[in-house]
């Protein structure tokens, strides 16, 4: 189910006095119309049903509601246009139709020349967000190859068993791609050996994905890490950037599903996130697994925040004028 944007949930401080250089996202963002130029377009995906498939801690359904009152206070830092899209919801346990109508929400807003950036919502996110970037490729970018970069503890390479979860959505991916007959590009940072079995890598090897794991990235092999990013990006044509909070150490996000034991520290993580948004590549960007019940004074939603800031500002050019 689609829902209208709830307009209510973005408000804050203002600075009158200061003009445009004091406002902040909640005087910028309106609702998106169909006529409306090019920007960066929120979108939610509401959904539990993939972590409870997963038998994970449930209430991420709650999280762009949560998160959009968190970026609500951001200073507006950007020259582009910024808009709510409103929500997708999943209906009882229709995760499928839901992924489905994602899609079709996504490929609209790239067709529309915006930048979507989806707030989850558990993992499952990631599934639906491919098949708008795939519908639209199909569309505008055939000739184009996609690279997928997941900032995840986990692989997500799960098979269905028998239906897809948050643990499943690049497995699902791959499918889709051999459907397709397009390539695999998939790069995981951050992937925890504790959060993934010797199957889960296995199965990474068979399908050509690249690992780059938590305990690589350290401050010292920072720059080989980035160079590892850069040399993925330069052999696609557009990034899709899907960032799992659990990435990030359980002490500074315990709000998700499966908190990392180690994680990767935000001092590292921005660094690695700006390499990417560099590029110029990314289409679309969506944040995963945010379960509010679980924060504590909203701090993790505050941190998860500070990485919508960092993606946002990243993205100073539209996608098409990019790709």
């Amino acid at each position: 189910m689609l829902q209208l944007a709830d307009m209510r949930l973005w408000r804050g401080r203002t600075d009158t006095e200061d003009g445009r250089a004091g406002e902040r996202w909640h005087q910028r963002i309106a609702p998106l119309q169909l006529d409306s130029p090019p920007g960066v377009a929120i979108l939610g995906f509401a959904s539990d049903e993939g972590v409870r498939r997963n038998k994970g801690r449930i209430g991420a359904a709650k999280g762009p509601r949560v998160l959009r009152l968190a970026m609500a206070n951001l200073p507006a830092t950007f020259d582009a246009p910024l808009y709510d899209a409103g929500n997708v919801r999943v209906q009882k346990d229709d995760l499928e139709s839901a992924q489905s109508l994602l899609g079709a929400r996504i490929a609209e807003l790239l067709s529309g020349g915006h930048f979507p950036l989806v707030l989850g919502g558990g993992h499952e996110i990631a599934f639906g967000s491919y098949l708008g970037i795939a519908r639209w490729m199909r569309e505008q970018h055939r000739d184009k190859t996609l690279g997928i970069i997941n900032f995840d503890a986990h692989l997500d390479l799960r098979i269905p068993a028998p239906k897809g979860s948050s643990g499943t959505p690049f497995y699902q991916i791959a499918e889709q791609c051999e459907i397709n007959g397009r390539p695999f590009n998939y790069l995981c940072v951050g992937a925890a050996d504790s959060a993934n079995t010797p199957a889960l890598y296995q199965r990474a090897n068979e399908l050509g994905v690249r690992v780059i794991r938590d305990r690589e990235i350290t401050a010292w092999n920072l720059e080989s890490v980035q160079e590892r990013i850069r040399e993925f990006i330069r052999g696609v044509d557009i990034v899709y950037l899907t960032v799992c909070l659990d990435v990030l150490p359980a002490a500074v996000m315990p709000a998700v599903s499966a908190p990392a034991g180690r994680g990767v520290s935000l001092e590292l993580l921005e660094p690695l996130l700006d390499t990417v948004l560099a590029s110029k590549k990314v289409c679309l960007a969506d944040m995963a697994e945010y379960n509010p019940y679980f924060d504590i004074e909203d701090r993790a939603a505050r941190t998860a925040a500070i990485i919508a800031f960092l993606i946002v500002n990243g993205i100073s050019a539209l996608p098409q004028s990019t790709i």
